[in-house]
């Protein structure tokens, strides 16, 4: 017996005995392989018109595979072609999203320069002390692949740049708000587009379902309440804190030589805009700009300094309040625990897909989601004018103007502080003095289409 495979049919050809096969028997035999074969010819017509009820009545006569296409993956740019003036590794210091930021500068430079870029390493030796490398929070593959048409990445020195070989490599820090000719004066001497970090699997997936538990509920606010330990000690903004609290800020600060400022005075600063809102403040506010007891509020931050007893004014006007370990299982959250930079990349994820998005300060991660929700169709960010805030807080506070008097000041302060298209304000020799980049990029938004009718006054955001 012989079984082969024709056409994905198996076939059973029995050899027969050598004996003449009678007349009526052959007929059979032949009406019998014709009707097979007209059989088959009709079922893959009308498998081939694809009604897929046709094979419920199937079941009991053959067995058919059907897979479902292939989905390829997109094509992946061409590599761009250039000689490299030699190796570029940045070494990124300070929060997640500031990191970022210096990363996309670099890839900048690079491509300015025509360098190769290595891997970025981050800072493991600052306050937070994360442990986290690059492959840990971003996709490494996406990040080399999505750039190849800029520029060329590799994960690491060549061995021939080892330290055991001899090779020093010059390491130094760059004049920051430096133009073009800067790197190609001073820079690039010394060698003789899009944003291509993208979150591991695993913050992804864990982000995602974050944001699904909160939307699931309704609409949402993402609250980047800036009232951390270190934001406070560095910053020097004690305002609400116990004189014992105040004074374990400041013995904080002192213990990081590398933090210039020691001195601060906190109400001085507070007066003039350069402090965080407190939790107490921000619940004030919130309910000044409209929101009620009912609105769905997620808490993107780290550990409030005071923990329950500084939220509790929030809680109280919001009971709705969502933070991380509410909405995940322990076990879940306990391979980011610790890792301060893949925690801030789930608040990065959760603040970007919110429905409205309000910074408490305007840190680099406020400005890097203020961009990111530009570049998404303008998503309702709400940029909080502190100074102005501080002064209406203090009349409310000391009796001298009224609750609907402060509302109406606070609505009044914000018409058109909320994410809507706004030219760039950029100060020639003064980029330091300009309107930071990333978070309102408008050179990159009207690529597409006219800035005029971006910027026109036509275009405005209500509140939720």
């Amino acid at each position: 017996m012989e079984v082969r495979s024709e056409g994905g049919v198996q076939v059973r050809c029995d050899k027969l005995p050598a004996q003449v096969i009678p007349r009526t028997r052959l007929q059979v035999w032949f009406i019998w392989v014709c009707s097979s074969i007209l059989i088959w010819t009709c079922l893959v017509q009308l498998l081939a018109v694809g009604d897929p009820r046709l094979l419920a009545g199937l079941s009991n006569i053959t067995r058919v595979s059907i897979r479902k296409p292939v989905r390829l993956p997109s094509p992946l740019p061409p590599p761009r072609n250039y000689t490299s003036n030699g190796f570029l590794k940045v070494s990124c210091n300070g929060g997640l999203n500031q990191m970022r930021a210096a990363i996309c500068d670099m890839v900048t430079v690079a491509r300015l320069l025509n360098l190769t870029l290595v891997v970025p390493e981050l800072d493991k030796t600052s306050f937070w002390a994360d442990p986290s490398d690059f492959e840990d929070i971003f996709d490494v593959k996406h990040f080399i692949d999505s750039l190849r048409d800029e520029v060329r990445i590799v994960r690491r020195f060549p061995k021939r740049f080892n330290r055991k070989y001899g090779f020093q490599p010059l390491e130094m820090p760059p004049v920051s708000w430096s133009n073009e000719q800067y790197y190609w004066q001073q820079i690039l001497p010394l060698f003789n587009k899009y944003t291509a970090l993208k979150f591991t699997p695993e913050i992804e997936a864990l982000g995602y379902k974050l944001v699904q538990s909160l939307q699931v509920k309704g609409p949402f606010v993402a609250l980047h309440l800036r009232y951390e330990m270190d934001m406070l000690a560095f910053s020097g903004c004690t305002h609400g804190c116990t004189e014992d609290e105040a004074e374990e800020l400041k013995q904080l600060r002192y213990a990081f030589p590398w933090w210039r400022e020691k001195e601060i005075v906190s109400e001085e600063k507070r007066l003039r805009g350069l402090c965080p809102l407190t939790p107490e403040e921000a619940a004030l506010v919130l309910q000044a700009l409209g929101f009620d007891k009912d609105t769905q509020i997620y808490i993107a931050s780290g550990e409030i300094y005071g923990s329950q007893r500084r939220l509790a004014a929030l809680t109280t006007a919001f009971p709705q309040i969502m933070k991380k370990d509410m909405l995940l299982d322990p076990e879940e959250l306990r391979q980011f625990q610790n890792h301060s930079s893949q925690m801030a990349a789930l608040d990065f994820m959760i603040s970007t897909a919110s429905n409205v998005f309000i910074p408490t300060y305007d840190g680099n991660m406020a400005r890097v989601v203020e961009g990111h929700r530009r570049y998404l169709g303008f998503r309702k960010t709400i940029q909080l004018d502190r100074k102005k805030l501080v002064e209406l807080l203090d009349l409310h506070q000391n009796g001298t103007l009224s609750w609907d008097k402060f509302a109406v000041g606070v609505r009044l302060a914000h018409e058109s502080k909320m994410g809507q298209p706004i030219p760039r304000r950029v100060i020639v020799d003064k980029p330091k003095d300009e309107d930071y980049f990333y978070a309102n990029p408008q050179e990159c938004l009207c690529v597409r289409t006219s800035c005029d009718d971006l910027l026109s006054p036509g275009n405005s955001t209500t509140i939720m």
